[in-house]
């Protein structure tokens, strides 16, 4: 693969990954939206880190953000994959561990509650194929795989949780399938990387755990992110 995009959404997931590459930002290249482009070349490739940006004073995450700067980056880069490398709750009942990284098997929302007939739950909940060659690349790299479920919120409700269980989630976070949705538009393939912050099962305060492991999950990201490098620039 010669052009790898990776849609992000705090700056704290990606520093590590930026500074390891020595990636330069490209100010205004989205401009007026707050996405932010950073660029490199390693082994060949071209890469990329698309952020969703800021407003006031603040990183943008959830579905919205990640849907526009999913949708300008593929416009305006054309990459060949879409990468989405960011932190998540877990299961401990699944497998999960702080800063454990899992790839993504799948996508679905898990807070989209649209009443009706097969048609609408279908639509609302999405199950977003991956890109075909994640189960090959996991088992080469020794990662977990496990499915990516999408909300608009940290924490979970009853509700939420029901959805998730019933549906297979493991891995619970605020972009991927959004991010999922956008790129099935264009028929670009996704891959997620994704590293456990917060155990959905584990009983302490979702904010506080989360706040408690940013920083080693994002370093374990970047190890992840690296080796997913090496992996896609020899296809």
């Amino acid at each position: 693969m010669e052009k790898i995009c990776f849609i992000v959404a705090m700056r704290a997931e990606v520093k590590p990954f930026i500074e390891e590459y020595g990636m330069v930002e490209e100010p205004g290249f989205f401009a007026p939206l707050p996405c932010q482009l950073y660029k490199a070349e390693k082994n060949g490739c071209q890469l990329f880190v698309v952020l969703n940006g800021q407003q006031h004073g603040s990183d943008l995450v959830g579905c919205e953000a990640a849907s526009v700067a999913t949708n300008v980056a593929i416009q305006r880069l054309d990459p060949d994959i879409i990468v989405n490398s960011g932190t998540c709750g877990g299961f401990r009942s699944e497998g999960a561990e702080i800063a454990k990284v899992f790839i993504g098997n799948g996508a679905m929302f898990h807070d989209r509650r649209v009443p009706g007939d097969d048609e609408w739950s279908t639509q609302s909940i999405g199950n977003y194929s991956v890109w075909e060659g994640s189960a090959e690349m996991a088992a080469s790299l020794g990662f977990s795989m496990g499915k990516v479920t999408t909300g608009s919120s940290l924490d979970m409700q009853p509700c939420d949780l029901e959805v998730i269980k019933a549906n297979g989630g493991q891995l619970k976070d605020m972009e991927g399938a959004a991010i999922g949705f956008v790129a099935s538009l264009y028929g670009k393939p996704v891959l997620y990387i994704k590293s456990v912050t917060d155990l959905c099962d584990g009983g302490a305060e979702t904010i506080e755990e989360f706040r408690r492991n940013l920083h080693a999950a994002s370093l374990a990201l970047r190890e992840a992110d690296r080796r997913v490098i090496e992996y896609l620039s020899g296809l």
